[in-house]
Order: C-alpha cells, then structure tokens, then sequence
C-alpha cells in the first residue's frame, strides 16, 4: 500500500491565461450566449451534437432563448431502417464483436433536398434568434454561432447500459455490446470526422458529458488549452469496471467505490476512450482526450511518429486485476496482415503484460504453445470445450509461466496468451485493443449470466505455432538490457519485442535521472515508489507530480526532461514510446 501518495481517479488539468472563459452553470451559460446574439436582427445558433449527447437536456438548456424557430437535424437524415442497410456490411451482423471500420461519412445519410428545405426554412425567418441542433447540425449551415456539443466514450457506454440506442437506428433493443460495436465501429467514425472539422473553427465548445451539468467554454480558450496540454505532461481522467475475472488490488490500492463485485479493468492510459479535465479558473470542463490527439497530433507525437500514424495515438496502457481473482480468457491477437485484411486496420495489437505485482498462490501468466503440441489436437480440444464435450485442458498445450513483481512479458501477436489469477498486469499495448481472439473462458459466465463469445475460426487463423516453449523462454519473458547505470540510478530496456513498433524502459533512482527523446511521445506508470516528479530540462513545463500506478503522457514537444524521487526513496517508471 502507499497511502502517502493516493491515486488521482479525477486528475485536472490547470489552464493558463484564460480563468474567465468557461461557464458552468445555465445562467452564465445563457448570459454568454445572449450576449453573442446581441446587436443581431436574426442569429442562426448551430449545435452540431455528437451521438449521445442528450439533446432534450441541450434544448432545454437553450430554451430560454425563445428560438423563433428550432430544427432538429435528426430529423433530415434517412429513415433509420435505410441508414441500419446501408452500414450493415461494416457491422458483420453475425458477429456480436468485431466489425469493420467504416469508410462513410455522416454526409451520406442527409439527403440534399432535406438539407435544402431546411436552409429555405431558415431564411424565412427574418429576425430572432433560430436553433439548428443534433447529429448532423451543421451540415445545414455554419451559422452565426457554431456550437460543439461533445460527451466523452465512456459516458456514452453509461448510457448504453443504461437503455440509450445507438443514433438513428431501428434496432432499438441491442444488448449493450452491439450498440458499443456500432458506436466503434461506424457512428463514431463519421461523427468524429464532422467534430474534427468543427473544433478548429467553432466559437462554443459545449460539455455535456455529466447529466445536468452542463459546461461551456469559447472556442478560442478551448484551442488555447489544447494547444498548452500538447507541451506539458498531463493525465487523463481513468475509469474503471468490472469483470467476471476481476481481482481486489485496485479497489484496495485505488479506493474505488464499493461496486458488488470486484474491478477488472482500469483504463489510464487509452486516449481513444479516456478524457481530459480542463480547470479554467476553477471551472472544469470534461472533453476527450481523443481531441487532443486530433487538434494537436505533430506537438503530442512529435514528428516522426505523426509521419508514421498520422493524427492516432499508438500507445495504450491500462491495467488487468486478477488478485484474489481468476484467469483471463485464453486469448490470441490477429497479425498484422489479417487485421489489415479483414477489419480495414492498419496495425494490430502487440502487446506486453508488466507485473505491476504478483501475489498468492502460484501467480503466472499462459503463454506460448508447449512445445511438441500437435496442432490440429489443440484445435479440437478447444472445439470440444467450446461445444460443451469436455474443458479445455490449457496446461496440456499452452506454456504455464511463473510470475513475480517487475516481471516483463512480451506479446507479439499471433502468440496464445493470458495473465493468471493473483497478477495485477499493467498492460502496454499497440491502440487497436478490441481485437481479442478468445480461444477458452474457463467455462465460466460472465457478469451478466451469459457465456462471452469465442473467436475460435479468427483465433485458429493467428496462432503461430512456432512460438513454443524454448522460444518463448529466449525471446519474450524478461528480455531485460542495461542502458546506462551511475550513482544515480538506472536505464533498463525491458521490450518489446522486434515485430512490435513499441519499445519500453524502466527508469530506476533514489535522486535523478535525465530522460533522453527519440522524436516519440512517451506515456509513463510509476510502477514503484509513492511519487515521481518529472523535471524540464529547458523550462517548458512546471514539475509534475505523478503517483504511484497512475500512468501520464508526456508529449514530444515537453522536450528533454528529468524524473526526481522528491523524498529521496527507490522509485522505477515505465516508460513507452515507438522506436526509431
């Protein structure tokens, strides 16, 4: 425990120079708009509006405003049975998971005419104040007022679960993993296409994430605050939930709340998913961490690495409890080749498993297959689990590895593989992280009662054989070189391994040491110690303060900088970045 030091489960992030910018309330939010529509005979207020965003809350936050005239530009797109066609070839409707990435826009589902009868509708009012607002708002115009109302991902997943569809769809029923594979997979594809457009020229960016609580901030200060995050460290705000394999270590270690069961996954390090916490003066606007990387992507990434990924952040990491917990599905990852071929991806999901801790009784992780395993036996035996003939007997044919704290395991795709009971994993990752082949769940269900689906044909697909026991041992479990080592302490590279675009160092001191750039973001865990200070060697960034097990991001441009133990104390981080 270090209980000195508590995990930031809602880090913010202090904005310079503009403490007056935001509104946090409805009046004052109100009062900035009539003061924008001032001195206009006619003001035409654009809300483009990502799916999920409630827009029954937005409406009743601009009702006030007595709009002449509102449209709501749902409204003008296709009947939802013409837009579920129209996309069902990227959503595999035989598969409850995997899709493809679609290449659509949100254009294609508005036809011209309606968007035109829309525009006449609006010149026809001649003076007041018209609203245009939901998905698609801004399709019609731009407006006099061009208003962002954005929701974080995990607040939409909320919702999911708490009964929301997806947008415009006649499949209002989907259980909660379907409308997250619509979202992913297409609806925020096209939306984040319009949003991208939108954050660069819009005059209100407006958080509508917490319910009832809406906050608002001008798009100028918002472009300002991106811009001074893409130069300095910072963290995201983390979430955390369940799974039927879920341990006790981050409910003890993290303090979150009491939730019936125990907390499988943290995500802390995933900016597709995670958000930023904005502090304008003491007034906090929520907005996803995946603007920054849009806005901003050549200061955040540095160059090369935006050359080589364009405007998407390569690095993941997030954390997998299993202490006093049970295994995760035996899994396996698609090559390169396959997810590019099948799911319209560029690069896949090497990983690595870092042993954050190792408790309990025999703690280890599955890996690799053991050498002399007959192929085709495997398969059937994995088919015979799966029709329900017989469990699968894992440590008959995968590697069983033994674990301890500070361990580094290395997980290039195409190799079998989970982490066992009584491990607390910090996951470092290549970004497409929903392609997770399970191959056996243990025979078990999940939270929900119902077994999780099986990906044995994608699974049997990816699996190299080659990698059996002996290579396993040689070339992916503790691949450990000393950097550089002094007084001060020492640089270790711990991975990845070479078919992975990631490489990872473990940085340990009881004073100083000076952290060297290759041209890459990095995104660090303290994986040991109760705080680290990360230090500017040139003055681009006040010292930052990073707890034990949280994980930030430290962007290209923050430029050269130091990591101090503060108290004198042992402490290691881990550190990714893309290799050279």
């Amino acid at each position: 425990m270090h209980n000195d030091h508590h995990f930031r489960r809602f880090p913010t992030i202090k904005i310079n120079g503009y403490d007056h910018a935001a509104a946090t309330d409805q009046d004052a939010i109100l009062q900035h708009l009539r003061q924008l529509c001032q001195n206009r005979k006619q003001t035409v207020i654009v809300a483009e509006c990502y799916p999920g965003v409630d827009q029954s809350e937005l409406t009743a936050l601009f009702s006030p405003l007595e709009p002449a005239e509102c449209i709501c530009s749902d409204d003008l797109a296709l009947p939802p049975e013409e837009i579920d066609a129209l996309i069902q070839r990227d959503l595999t409707e035989d598969d409850p998971v995997f899709g493809i990435m679609t290449a659509r826009r949100l254009e294609e589902f508005f036809p011209a005419e309606n968007l035109e009868h829309a525009r006449r509708k609006i010149e026809a009012v001649k003076s007041g104040i018209l609203l245009v607002y939901g998905v698609g708002a801004s399709l019609v115009c731009r407006g006099d007022i061009l208003v962002v109302a954005d929701i974080t991902r995990w607040e939409i997943q909320l919702r999911y679960r708490r009964g929301l569809s997806n947008w415009r769809t006649a499949k209002t029923d989907l259980p909660k993993n379907k409308k997250y594979k619509r979202g992913y997979f297409a609806e925020w594809r096209w939306a984040d296409r319009v949003k991208d457009k939108l954050l660069p020229e819009m005059d209100l960016y407006l958080d509508m994430s917490a319910p009832q609580a809406p906050a608002m901030v001008s798009g100028p200060a918002y472009r300002a605050a991106l811009e001074q995050v893409s130069g300095q460290p910072f963290r995201m705000v983390p979430y955390f939930d369940p799974g039927v394999w879920g341990g006790d270590w981050m409910k003890n270690h993290f303090d979150l709340p009491e939730n019936g069961s125990n907390y499988a996954w943290s995500f802390d390090g995933v900016p597709e998913e995670n958000s930023l916490l904005l502090d304008f003066g003491g007034k906090l606007v929520q907005t996803p961490a995946l603007n920054l990387v849009h806005c901003c992507p050549r200061p955040l990434l540095g160059e090369r690495v935006h050359g080589r990924f364009g405007a998407e952040f390569p690095i993941r990491f997030d954390m997998l409890d299993t202490m006093n917990g049970q295994n995760l599905s035996l899994q396996v990852h698609p090559l390169t080749e396959y997810i590019q071929q099948n799911f319209h991806m560029h690069y896949t999901q090497d990983e690595s498993y870092y042993l954050l801790d190792a408790q309990g009784e025999d703690p280890c992780v599955y890996l690799g297959i053991k050498t002399g395993t007959d192929p085709g036996a495997m398969i059937q035996a994995l088919e015979d689990a799966q029709d329900g003939t017989a469990p699968f007997p894992a440590e008959d044919f995968v590697n069983r590895i033994p674990v301890k704290k500070h361990d580094h395991v290395l997980i290039p795709a195409g190799t079998v593989h989970c982490s066992g009971a009584n491990t607390m994993v910090l996951e470092i990752s290549a970004t497409p992280y929903i392609f997770t082949f399970k191959l056996w769940d243990w025979g078990r269900l999940d939270l929900d009662g119902r077994p999780r689906p099986i990906h044995l044909n994608h699974g049997a697909a990816n699996i190299q054989w080659d990698r059996n026991t002996e290579w396993v041992k040689e070339n992916i479990v503790n691949q450990i070189t000393l950097i550089h080592k002094d007084v001060r302490g020492t640089v270790e590279r711990t991975g990845l391994h070479e078919r992975e675009f990631l490489d990872t160092f473990r940085v340990s001191t009881s004073s100083e040491l000076p952290i060297r750039r290759n041209g890459s973001v990095h995104m660090m865990n303290l994986v040991e110690g109760g705080s680290a200070l990360l230090i500017s060697e040139n003055g681009n960034f006040p010292p930052f303060e990073l707890h034990y097990a949280e994980t930030c991001i430290i962007p290209e441009a923050a430029g050269p900088y130091l990591i101090r133990s503060p108290e004198g104390e042992p402490i290691k981080t881990i550190i990714a970045c893309v290799r050279n």
